[in-house]
């Protein structure tokens, strides 16, 4: 047991370079408290200034990286997920192969128009995921959360602190685990930090994983 935790302690309130896969395989099983994450919406995203994500081309990640999630979630545990609208068939699919239940979905109101197509394009969508059978939380968020824009300065999709803040809120307790293996620029601990949990970050991207670690220095406390 303590030759376990020593090892899950390792990881906590910092963030690793490095694939996820083999990261996630180091945690202990039915380790952690809370998954929110971003993960790449297999959409070969590429922004106005030409950055890419990681495996946004490809879906043979997507199962391996979410069962891996489950096995580290602790029993009667929540996760949080964003996708793409237009990717969500394979998303559902495989959070219920890995065992997730999805039991609400996310809708955040953009006051912008992201990109235009077909549509005007105003909305951030997630799910949330459940692992076997979580109490109720005492003060739920609404369904439908305002976004502030966040720049997009350190990462294409770079998320909103205050988008992800309710959500951690809601869904976890003081001193809390918080787990994003597709950190990008580290919103997730950010938003962990600022209202008492801890958190655990992989991103394989060493250009956002560098952005992720000194955004995140000046958060953390001084030892």
């Amino acid at each position: 047991m303590h030759q376990t935790y020593s090892m899950l302690d390792s990881f906590v309130n910092r963030i690793t370079e490095g694939d996820c896969l083999s990261l996630l395989r180091c945690l202990p099983d039915n380790s952690v408290d809370l998954v929110v994450t971003d993960p790449p919406y297999l959409i070969r995203h590429k922004d106005r200034e030409g950055w890419k994500i990681v495996n946004d081309d490809n879906s043979r990640w997507v199962y391996p990286a979410f069962a891996e999630l489950y096995r580290v979630l602790k029993p009667d545990r929540f996760a949080v997920s964003f996708y793409a609208w237009n990717r969500a068939d394979r998303f559902l699919s495989v959070w219920r192969e890995c065992g997730f239940i999805p039991v609400s979905h996310f809708v955040f109101v953009k006051a912008y128009a992201s990109y235009v197509n077909f549509v005007r394009m105003r909305h951030e969508q997630a799910y949330l995921l459940v692992k076997g059978y979580p109490v109720r939380p005492e003060n739920p968020p609404d369904d439908v959360l305002p976004w502030q824009y966040s720049g997009n300065k350190l990462h294409p999709t770079q998320k909103p602190v205050s988008a992800l803040t309710p959500l951690v809120q809601a869904y976890s307790e003081k001193n809390d685990i918080v787990l994003d293996p597709f950190a990008g620029s580290g919103s997730t601990g950010i938003a962990a930090l600022q209202i008492g949990r801890r958190f655990i970050l992989f991103e394989k991207d060493r250009q956002y994983f560098e952005s992720a670690q000194k955004r995140l220095a000046q958060d953390l406390p001084q030892t």
